[in-house]
Formats: C-alpha cells, sequence, structure tokens
C-alpha cells in the first residue's frame, strides 16, 4: 500500500511542479512520478538534512509540508534538468 501512496503523492507533486515551471506539456504522466519521487528526495536531502531546514526532513510525506517540500525539491530538480537542457 505505501508503494500506491508514493506513486500517487509523487504524481501530485510532480504535476504542481511542472504547473509552476510550465514544463506541464512536455511531460507524461510518468515523468511527474518521477520527478516527484527524485525531487522530494532532493528537497529532503538538500534542505532537511545539509541545511537543517526543521520541516523539510518530511519532504515527499502524505502532508502539507511533506507535499510542499516535495514540490520544492522538484522545482530544483526540473531547473537542474533545464539547465542541462533535458528539458525545455
Amino acid at each position: 500500500m505505501s508503494w500506491i501512496i508514493l506513486i500517487l503523492v509523487g504524481a501530485v507533486i510532480g504535476w504542481v511542479a511542472s504547473m509552476i515551471m510550465n514544463t506541464d506539456e512536455q511531460q507524461g504522466a510518468l515523468a511527474n512520478i518521477g520527478i516527484g519521487i527524485v525531487g522530494s528526495l532532493l528537497g529532503s536531502w538538500l534542505f532537511g538534512s545539509v541545511l537543517k531546514v526543521g520541516t523539510a526532513t518530511v519532504a515527499g510525506e502524505l502532508s502539507f509540508w511533506g507535499v510542499a517540500w516535495g514540490v520544492v525539491g522538484a522545482i530544483l530538480l526540473i531547473v537542474i534538468l533545464k539547465a542541462l537542457k533535458v528539458l525545455k
């Protein structure tokens, strides 16, 4: 059951981040899920573990702060992918 929640939350996080970064038309559902999951891991690691922002350790969890930090991490991932010219 946790895998299903992981996929659903990752899809929502990836979709919201792609809407904010205006890349939604270039990405499909699988890319949204991947960007949401990897972005959440990036957000949790960078903001929670490295920078020690208090609530960032919950990035990607099914809570308000988990989704919010997951979206921040996914936006950061999209910026990195755009810089590497993987996304337009």
